[in-house]
């Protein structure tokens, strides 16, 4: 599970549409089954605790940059549930990792 902290202008396809995914996937464990289970334990997930407003505007990025390659979204989150800090603070991996962990995998990511 990963949200990436960089621009969605420098992920894939893979990426873009895997961490579209994924950020569906956390926003149903933040918003529906609070701490039951085992995402809701997960690094990934307890870092957005308390900061659904920024993970709803990473979403919309992540839409906006879908928007742009073409692709027809059609997964809203429901805003309601933006509630919280609107930025994210606190990385698992500093953005500046976060490049150099993709440059390193074997993809198309323009951050090449």
């Amino acid at each position: 599970m990963r949200v990436w902290d960089i621009s969605p202008s420098l992920l894939c396809r893979q990426h873009l549409l895997g961490e579209h995914r994924e950020l569906h996937g956390l926003w149903n464990i933040l918003t529906k089954h609070g701490n039951s289970g085992g995402y809701s334990h997960h690094p990934e997930t307890k870092r957005w605790v308390g900061k659904l407003k920024a993970l709803y505007a990473r979403h919309q990025a992540l839409v906006a940059e879908m928007e742009k390659r073409g692709y027809k979204h059609k997964t809203p989150l429901d805003k309601k549930f933006a509630t919280g800090k609107a930025t994210q603070s606190f990385f698992i991996d500093s953005p500046t990792k976060q490049k150099k962990l993709l440059k390193e995998k074997p993809c198309d990511c323009p951050i090449k």
